[in-house]
């Protein structure tokens, strides 16, 4: 059971400065709340692969509380310790006290990045893209059709064929080889900011296309929405939303986090909408979060909570709240039925607690065969940009994610989340299953089986 006792911060005059940030900004309650009973090692990727106590959440709560207490001057070390957390909060269902580590390692990041050890030409990079390219639209669509041009254009095959990725990182080269096809044009220049639902309304709501999805997996939004009419909604699509912050707060970043978030929910509150729609597990976690985001913005409280209680997955809303569409049957006695399996969006599965919506959706499809892969709940290595800051543990979750998913003997990998389906691309590509697999997003094997009603 957590300590309901308000624990009072220690009094201390701290010599180190990021000491000092650390007592300001991490909750105390929840660091006290741990009760080192261990339940979260097994649960913990970090854990598992290194069996080293401080790779763990237990382990890294501790350094925390040391460091906050006064017995620990947090180093170069300890940085690396927070910095090599996955983020995947598979260790929050797994707490009998219910603390909240993803709260404490955000905390954490945001207090290490207030005395950036960061070279000047990673400082730039990162002003570049947090605040230079993730809050505007029109920057994304300028990335998008300047991708979209160097894949079409043959100045991609030019560059591989003269060698000039091997100017580039490893897993930078890597993770360029599998990029889908990018766009200018997102979900609001396909389909409006408005679509109706076929037949009778069920309720009013509205997506969160995202940025890099609507860049790189415009044609998921898309068909999220039409998958949502056909369920028996309303879909709006706010022209005015922003990015969600969350690749912000993971990266230390909060303050930025919360200014996008009080965008958000001014775009949405406008619509006065039922729920809000995300397709992305890794977005959605800090959507259905904004209410702890801005607890302690008294303007901003009523509003985030009113956002936050209205965030749902798409699956989830469909198989919960709609009519759920038809699917394909099969053709005939003697097709052979499709063999599938499912990578589950840690996000989506820990904090949105969204895990049996997206298999109860696969079940309803004619002719497929659904074999649960081993560890499916496990993190992909992914994380947001954890496979580009720390390729070598990625590479090892990545490993062991595609011995499971060989065994599954698969045609198709589906998950619901973009960083995930880049993960699971790449690992398709890098270690080529005996059956051939395609990496795909649920909604777009839905919508690709989905019977048309007219």
């Amino acid at each position: 059971m957590a300590n309901t006792e308000v624990m009072k911060k220690p009094n201390i005059e701290h010599s180190n400065p990021l000491s000092r940030t650390l007592l300001q900004k991490l909750d105390y309650d929840q660091l006290t709340n741990c009760m080192r009973c261990g339940f979260c090692l097994p649960a913990c990727p970090t854990f598992r692969e290194t069996g080293v106590e401080p790779e763990s959440p237990r382990g890294r709560i501790a350094l925390m509380k040391a460091a906050v207490d006064g017995l620990l001057d947090p180093d170069q070390q300890f940085i690396d310790q927070m910095n090599h957390c996955l983020g995947c909060r598979a260790c929050e269902p797994a707490c009998p006290a219910d603390v909240k580590y993803g709260q404490l390692i955000e905390q954490t990041r945001d207090a290490i990045e207030d005395h950036s050890p960061h070279s000047l030409p990673i400082k730039g990079l990162r002003k570049a893209a947090f605040k230079g390219l993730f809050p505007h639209r029109s920057r994304w669509k300028l990335v998008g059709g300047s991708l979209a041009f160097y894949q079409k254009s043959g100045l991609q095959k030019l560059a591989r064929g003269i060698g000039i990725m091997r100017l580039f990182p490893q897993e930078l080269r890597e993770m360029e080889g599998i990029l889908p096809e990018a766009s200018s044009k997102g979900v609001v220049e396909r389909v409006g900011t408005f679509y109706p639902a076929k037949g009778e309304r069920i309720a009013k709501v509205a997506l969160f296309r995202g940025c890099i999805m609507d860049v790189m997996f415009a044609g998921t939004n898309v068909n999220t929405v039409e998958l949502l009419s056909h369920a028996g909604f309303d879909v709006y699509i706010p022209k005015n939303q922003v990015c969600c912050g969350a690749l912000h707060a993971h990266s230390g970043e909060m303050s930025d986090a919360r200014e996008l978030a009080k965008k958000n929910i001014a775009a949405f509150k406008a619509l006065g909408v039922d729920y809000i729609v995300s397709n992305a597990g890794g977005c959605g976690a800090l959507l259905v979060e904004y209410d702890h985001l801005l607890h302690d913005d008294e303007q901003w409280r009523e509003d985030s909570k009113w956002f936050a209680e209205r965030v749902i997955d798409v699956s989830a809303l469909v198989m919960e709240k709609g009519r759920i569409p038809s699917f394909a049957e099969p053709k005939a006695d003697s097709e052979p039925a499709v063999r599938i399996t499912y990578q589950d969006s840690c996000h989506l599965r820990n904090v949105m607690k969204s895990s049996g919506a997206p298999r109860q959706l696969m079940r309803r499809v004619g002719n497929v065969e659904f074999v649960e892969m081993k560890e499916s709940d496990r993190c992909c290595g992914s994380a947001g940009i954890y496979n580009v800051t720390q390729p070598e543990m990625a590479g090892q979750l990545l490993e062991h994610k595609m011995e499971h998913a060989n065994k599954t003997e698969a045609q198709y990998m589906l998950t619901s989340n973009p960083g995930c389906l880049l993960q699971m691309k790449l690992g398709i590509e890098k270690h080529k299953p005996n059956v051939p697999m395609k990496a795909m997003h649920i909604v777009d094997f839905l919508h690709e089986r989905m019977v048309s009603s007219k």
